[in-house]
């Protein structure tokens, strides 16, 4: 696809700004495979938006479900735009039984990336854990805690 000669090409161009990292080109059906099948042969994927929604949907798989991922888009400054990957989710809104914590680890990217507030980010990502470990489940994990009581453990676990 013409487009994606451009990314590459640009990719490369900036990559030399960079000496102390590695750089890879890897086609989307590839990238989508070695994700499941190595997903630790990644640190980070940088793509364009189509492809990228497609990754993340995939990633969302590993780790158990497309409302645990937080994401952040980000720039040269200290702005940036961090939200959930999953999108509004019009099939479920108003229902309370949407998992929050792609929200909420989001919301600690926020505080890392844009805020340098990194003890606090990390409390916010040890509390999501913690929540997890103790068997606390939105119903997309298996689970039957609603979207407030959800977000009320987290809250607790802080």
């Amino acid at each position: 696809m013409k487009p994606s000669r451009l990314w590459r090409r640009v990719a490369t161009q900036v990559a030399t700004e960079y000496p102390d990292v590695t750089i890879e080109h890897v086609l989307v059906d590839t990238a989508a495979m070695r994700l499941i099948a190595r997903p630790t042969s990644f640190d980070v994927v940088v793509t364009e938006n189509m492809f990228g929604d497609i990754l993340t949907d995939e990633a969302a798989v590993l780790a158990g479900s497309m409302g645990m991922l937080p994401s952040a888009s980000l720039g040269d400054s200290k702005r940036g735009l961090y939200e959930p990957v999953h999108g509004t989710a019009p099939d479920i809104a108003g229902k309370g039984i949407a998992n929050p914590l792609g929200a909420i680890l989001s919301g600690a990217l926020m505080l890392r990336y844009s805020l340098g507030m990194e003890d606090q980010a990390a409390q916010i990502e040890r509390a999501v854990e913690t929540v997890i470990n103790a068997g606390q489940r939105s119903p997309d994990l298996g689970g039957k805690l609603g979207t407030s009581e959800m977000t009320a453990a987290v809250l607790a676990a802080c």
